[in-house]
């Protein structure tokens, strides 16, 4: 009986505790109709650059999801979380694959991050790395995918870092290409796509070798998905070797 009742008021603390936790997350309820002023990932970046005596550069024009290129949304969600339509903000199938590598090499070797969690960290969390941070990301992120799946992506094209000081999609077409993001080609969109790994370490005016493998992995993706017929991909192709030098 007395470890039954320790057993009890252990439960309910940790069920106290969770209950705490989830109340403490912050609601998605403003974002539904009204884009975030200022993200998490954004006052981070003005922090460091406050550390190193300067102004943060901030560009950012909010799109409606209707007026980005529909190549710039496929190239993102191909190369980015394949199985963005199929999941609830968190892919058990990716997360296996990813821990399954980890035990083969010894060490992660591929992130398993949806683009609901990316979004989720962007808002929020900044680059901060724990459990509790990891856990909160996987929690916030179920709660965004209640937005429904537009949305998440509408939100996170426009709030995601695509150089230094250059935040969503418009202000990364008409910095990278000097055009809105509606008018984006797929060879611009597959470029964009692959900055996304480490968008201010890789710049399309100075592309560096890892820059164009990619761009060329995620060009091809609209081959194999059946989103370019052949023609458009022989034109594509060479507009990204022009595009690349």
């Amino acid at each position: 009986m007395r470890w039954g009742r320790v057993g009890l008021v252990a439960l309910l603390c940790c069920l106290a505790v969770a209950a705490a936790f989830w109340i403490s997350l912050p609601s998605i309820e403003p974002l539904r109709s009204a884009p975030p002023q200022n993200t998490a990932l954004q006052i981070q970046r003005s922090r460091e650059a406050a550390a190193r005596g300067r102004a943060a550069r901030r560009i950012q024009h909010w799109m409606p999801i209707a007026n980005i290129s529909n190549y710039l949304r496929e190239a993102v969600v191909n190369s980015e979380d394949a199985r963005f339509y199929d999941h609830d903000g968190f892919d058990s199938v990716e997360t296996n694959v990813a821990l399954q590598q980890a035990i083969e090499r010894g060490h992660l070797g591929r992130g398993a991050s949806t683009l609901t969690q990316q979004l989720a960290k962007n808002l929020w969390l900044g680059e901060e790395r724990s459990i509790v941070r990891k856990l909160r990301e996987a929690l916030l992120a179920r709660r965004l995918e209640g937005l429904g799946k537009e949305r998440v992506l509408e939100l996170y094209l426009n709030v995601v870092e695509w150089g230094d000081g250059v935040w969503g999609a418009d202000a990364a077409a008409r910095t990278w290409f000097h055009k809105p993001a509606g008018e984006l080609l797929p060879e611009e969109a597959s470029v964009l796509a692959a900055m996304l790994p480490a968008p201010r370490k890789r710049n399309p005016r100075h592309p560096s070798a890892r820059l164009r493998e990619r761009a060329k992995q995620v060009l091809e993706l609209f081959g194999l998905y059946r989103q370019l017929p052949p023609a458009e991909m022989v034109a594509a192709r060479e507009r990204l070797k022009a595009l690349l030098g």
